[in-house]
């Protein structure tokens, strides 16, 4: 040790040294950042971050070393060779890129410290190597001792300073990190020196072909300034770079799962779709919506909603193969790709995979998961000639396949764009409905049981097409709904009834369905005050039916709603109890004044033991907390007697009347003058009577 100090202290310019200990320190920084930045990047990015880390560490190297040569005093001549002084730069760069490649690629077992350790074998390579090529008048005698002790220092220095750089297991591993890294170097470096003798034998000339102290300082400083700004300049290159690739990836993939999204695939469909027909294949676009997601998030919650996302998306994603693709286009939508396609049994072993991945239960906690799939099938070219068309088609087939009890996969046919444009022009039509005057309301009659008098109406939409006759209400509501109309035609049913019933002598109450929408609508009560005290009616006779599921997204808000209406001295009901969630927390909660029980509960519930012990049930409940009940859907006697015995307030359905115009209904609720254009109106195509229970909103279509 005291060979080195010495070395160091006597044989040494200090400016020279200073000045390598400056180029080591900012060689090994540099070249760690470099690290950083390759260990985070991509694996295809990833070699080239290498190489560029390579570069820097092997110049540090190499330009620190033969810096502290240049301040190495010898009483006589003494010369570089230049084939060995290049070889050596090019050494230290080899065996540092492979470190570092070594270390950054395979983060487990020993492989960050075995690549230090290769890195350290570098620097010894490199400086015995530039030591073979100083050419001098005598000879260099080595302290093998000194020299074993340096090539244990690189190794070992070396290997921390990896481990630090990729474990990050200590709070400062950054500058430790650069540290260790120096001390490799110079360690190295001063204990070899100091393990050389030099000794003088002038009968050893020194070649002529050698790069002077002069050259070789100005080479040293050229190759650095050279690899710095090169380092620098393609930092910077590859940073915009990695910027702009980083937004194009946040561009086109769901922040949430990962997953691609609708840009991406816009842009990658249109050339599967290509590469599957150039070969003569097919190709398969398969639409997948979660059933029940929504009740997820309301019951579980939002961090529950999310979890059950990512770990769907995790299993699509672990399905897909060359030529496969899933995205996620929607909050509950994919779409999976499947391309060279040659039968329809590889699109149904596709899909089955899929639909398998979806229903498997999660577990979130204490609590399990678990989602349904509706599935629509699209298949080029035979469904669609482009990507758009082909998604839309899978699209539909996957709405048809929702709607199904049954069948919850669905492949597209021909019928379903008629459907489509069928429903479109409706919509198109619907809007013109209110200003052409083509509503109308019926009304059905509702009934006490004990006494069998009528207690009340409900008024019920009517669309008179002039060109299609009657619309089914099930058949526009949906679409009333999907664009928004549904707000003002329900402003027109509500204005309307109130409008006629403050007319009739006899004080029976209305009842007047309200949308989902409606409820949504901040100025729900101003609307309902004003019809009021614009129409005369008493509030007493107006009622207002709500489904729970109008209900179940904001809960607080449709509850201060409700309240308010029911300040106005308006009755609220709860429509079709029994269907969605009827929650019997919404029961104690919300001020109902009336429950109404589906009909799809009643129109059998004297022979189906299942429908009478939910109807019992909701009687028994409904008595306790002093609700009345009325069944909707009678059209049996013995559906009436089971009603009556149990307790049931009040029936409607076709046993007591069928939804009525007003003309037909006139004398009975003592309107007695009604003006033409009231009692009839011009359309096309024949009047029909629908089924009683048909409402407004999509819950009470029944």
């Amino acid at each position: 040790m005291f060979k080195v100090i010495s070395c160091l202290a006597y044989d040494h310019d200090y400016s020279f040294v200073v000045i390598a200990a400056i180029v080591c320190v900012a060689g090994a920084a540099m070249t760690m950042r470099l690290f950083e930045r390759a260990v985070r990047i991509s694996a295809q990015s990833r070699p080239g971050w290498i190489v560029l880390s390579g570069i820097a560490c092997g110049a540090a190297i190499w330009t620190t070393h033969f810096v502290a040569m240049l301040g190495y005093r010898l009483p006589f001549d003494h010369a570089f060779n230049p084939a060995l002084t290049i070889a050596s730069l090019l050494i230290a760069i080899f065996f540092t890129a492979a470190g570092l490649h070594l270390a950054a690629t395979r983060p487990r077992g020993l492989a960050a410290e075995v690549g230090g350790a290769v890195i350290g074998a570098g620097i010894v390579a490199m400086h015995f190597t530039g030591m073979r090529g100083f050419e001098i008048a005598g000879r260099i005698e080595w302290d093998m001792a000194l020299v074993e002790a340096s090539i244990l220092f690189a190794l070992a220095f070396g290997a921390l300073a990896m481990h630090l750089a990729s474990r990050r297991s200590v709070r400062h591993y950054k500058p430790l990190s650069v540290l260790a890294l120096v001390l490799a170097i110079c360690a190295m470096h001063f204990t070899a020196m100091g393990a050389a003798t030099v000794v003088p034998d002038p009968s050893i000339p020194v070649p002529t072909k050698v790069f002077s102290s002069e050259f070789l300082a100005v080479l040293v400083l050229a190759t650095m300034a050279v690899i710095t700004g090169l380092t620098l300049y393609v930092m910077d290159a590859r940073s915009q770079r990695e910027l702009v690739d980083s937004f194009r990836h946040a561009a086109q993939h769901d922040p949430l799962t990962g997953l691609p999204n609708r840009a991406f695939l816009s842009d990658k469909l249109p050339a599967m779709l290509k590469r599957s027909e150039a070969r003569g294949n097919k190709a398969a676009v398969i639409v997948v919506d979660l059933d029940r997601f929504k009740e997820i998030n309301d019951v579980h919650g939002h961090n529950a909603g999310d979890l059950l996302l990512q770990t769907v998306s995790s299993r699509l994603k672990s399905l897909t193969g060359a030529g496969e693709l899933v995205a996620r286009v929607g909050g509950d939508e994919f779409v999976a790709v499947k391309q060279d396609i040659t039968s329809t049994e590889e699109i149904d072993s596709f899909v089955r995979k899929l639909i398998d991945s979806v229903l498997d239960p999660i577990q979130n906690k204490a609590k399990t998961l678990s989602v349904g799939a509706s599935v629509g099938v699209s298949v080029y070219p035979d469904h669609a000639a482009d990507s758009d068309d082909l998604i839309g088609a899978a699209d539909l087939a996957m709405y048809r396949a929702k709607r199904s009890i049954t069948d919850k996969v669905c492949y597209y046919d021909r019928s379903m764009d008629e459907g489509r444009r069928e429903r479109s022009a409706l919509a198109i039509e619907l809007r013109h409905a209110l200003e052409r005057d083509e509503f109308e309301l019926y009304y059905q009659p509702q009934h006490d049981v004990m006494s069998g008098e009528i207690s009340a109406y409900e008024a019920l939409l009517r669309w008179h097409h002039r060109e299609r006759g009657i619309v089914e209400p099930e058949v526009f509501i949906p679409i009333a709904e999907e664009n928004g109309l549904i707000i003002p035609i329900g402003e027109w049913v509500l204005k309307t009834a109130c409008a006629e019933v403050s007319r009739w002598r006899k004080p029976y109450k209305i009842c007047v369905n309200i949308a989902s929408a409606q409820l949504t609508q901040s100025d729900l009560p101003r609307l309902v005050h004003e019809t009021l005290l614009s129409t005369g009616l008493a509030p007493s006779r107006l009622e207002l039916e709500i489904t729970e599921a109008s209900i179940i997204d904001d809960r607080d808000r449709a509850l201060h709603v409700v309240r308010q209406l029911k300040s106005l001295g308006v009755s609220i009901a709860m429509d079709d109890y029994g269907v969605g969630y009827s929650s019997l927390s919404t029961l104690q909660i919300f001020p109902f004044g009336r429950v109404k029980i589906d009909r799809s509960f009643v129109e059998d519930v004297a022979n189906d033991t299942a429908s009478a012990a939910i109807v019992r049930a909701t009687i028994l409940l409904a008595n306790d907390l002093n609700i009345p009940v009325l069944a909707e859907g009678v059209e049996k006697q013995e559906n009436f007697e089971f009603l009556r015995n149990e307790g049931c307030a009040e029936v409607q359905g076709f046993l007591f009347g069928r939804p009525q115009p007003l003309s037909e209904i006139a004398n009975l609720v003592g309107r007695s003058e009604i003006r033409p254009a009231e009692a009839s109106r011009p359309v096309q195509g024949p009047r029909s009577v629908e089924p009683a229970g048909l409402k407004l909103g999509r819950q009470g279509v029944a």
